[in-house]
């Protein structure tokens, strides 16, 4: 009875050291959460991935319309990044005080779409999105960084009201007009050039530019969030992303020197 009590009393030893064992192994490490417009989720995943095996943490990015995204962190007041798709949302977010350092990481430009191939035959011309004849899609300007440039870019021309009249489809992000093209759902849309270079859309979708004085350039800029849990991490996923190494990767996916 004697030895059968001592190997109960070392069984249960093991066991209960196995356990806790496990239970310190399964504690959460670091994680940073990451607002990110869908346009740049593909270069923000890749360099997420890096700081991942160099810092032992994990990256979760949470993807929207920039301005649906700006809404959630003055609702929710945590996360450590912000990458819009203009950094007028970045400027926004410094007067608020909810961003408290920045660095510039690529560019886009908005630009007009339509299928693969020009089927009728449209020209880029941004009158043709008051066309009655066309079946036209536009970003919201009130979710999304493209929708917000769309507005820009039509004031420009004067033709914002008539356009968002003449739209079929008003649509919150770059993901939604490019997938309405695909689906044959429109005919013209204005969308981010970075959108049309990706593999998965290159057969389906062809550019019209737009002349710069009506569609300039836009800087993408990553914004440090002042609820932060751990900003020297983020600092080093800003870095990395503003170096020779992030910029090639933001290159990669049609985000810099952008026509």
């Amino acid at each position: 009875m004697k030895k059968i009590a001592f190997f109960l009393l070392v069984f249960f030893l093991l066991t209960t050291g196995c356990n806790r064992q496990e239970q310190a192994t399964d504690k959460p490490g670091k994680e940073l959460l990451v607002y990110c417009g869908i346009t740049m989720i593909k270069p923000m995943a890749e360099i997420g991935t890096m700081i991942e095996k160099q810092e032992g943490c994990k990256i979760t990015i949470t993807k929207g319309g920039s301005g649906n995204l700006l809404k959630a962190i003055r609702a929710n007041m945590v996360g450590d990044l912000y990458l819009p798709g203009s950094d007028s949302y970045i400027e926004t977010s410094k007067k608020e005080g909810l961003v408290t350092e920045t660095v510039y990481v690529g560019q886009n430009k908005a630009v007009m779409m339509v299928r693969k191939n020009n089927p009728k035959g449209i020209s880029p011309d941004l009158t043709n999105l008051l066309r009655k004849d066309l079946y036209v899609a536009v970003g919201n300007p009130n979710s999304g960084s493209i929708g917000r440039e769309t507005k820009k870019v039509l004031e420009r021309k004067n033709i914002f009201d008539g356009v968002i009249d003449n739209a079929r489809i008003l649509t919150t992000d770059s993901k939604n007009l490019i997938n309405v093209l695909k689906d044959e759902k429109a005919d013209l849309v204005i969308n981010w050039y970075a959108t049309a270079t990706w593999p998965e859309n290159q057969p389906y979708v062809d550019v019209l530019p737009i002349a710069d004085k009506y569609a300039t350039p836009k800087k993408l800029v990553i914004g440090l969030l002042k609820t932060s849990r751990y900003p020297e991490i983020a600092r080093k996923f800003m870095a990395l992303a503003a170096s020779k190494k992030g910029q090639d990767i933001f290159q990669k996916y049609g985000l810099y020197n952008v026509p």
